[in-house]
């Protein structure tokens, strides 16, 4: 025999479900889990990198975002060492800004060209270079930005 109290504790748990799965409705709908299954990229307005050289390519850690070596490929190379061809000690690490909006002092824009292979790519006007951005772009951005600001400096020393 059925307890006379299951059809109340079915309402509960169907109304406690209802709330749970309006509210991950949301959640989800607000950006808190990304769609490669990683959480939102950080919102700031500007990234700061530090990439270096090895095996003659360039590549960046970030341990906020999970990345060590991550090597920039498919013509990006040949776009760094265009920035860089003023600092002489970049292949041991120099400062690269990054921003979808334009800042202060930013010295390229690279725009985007089309997405290909899970990345992007973008042209830079000076010199004319295109190059693709690998997926791990989104570890900071939701969707592939139309337009990406760069600034390159070198390091202070010790």
């Amino acid at each position: 025999m059925i307890p006379k109290t299951t059809p109340r504790i079915a309402r509960i748990l169907a109304v406690g479900l209802g709330i749970a799965a309006v509210g991950l409705a949301g959640t989800w709908r607000a950006g808190v889990f990304g769609l490669r299954g990683i959480a939102t990229p950080p919102r700031n307005a500007l990234h700061v990198l530090q990439p270096y050289r090895v095996a003659g390519t360039w590549v960046f850690d970030d341990p906020a975002v999970g990345l060590v070596r991550e090597p920039f490929v498919a013509g990006v190379p040949e776009m760094i060492d265009a920035m860089v061809a003023d600092i002489p000690t970049a292949i041991h690490g120099f400062r690269l800004l990054v921003s979808e909006t334009p800042f202060p002092g930013h010295q390229r824009r690279l725009d985007w060209l089309r997405g290909d292979m899970g990345g992007n790519y973008y042209r830079m006007d000076d010199p004319p270079l295109d190059g693709w951005l690998c997926p791990a772009m989104f570890r900071y951005y939701a969707e592939p930005p139309k337009t990406l600001y760069i600034q390159v400096a070198a390091i202070a020393g010790p």
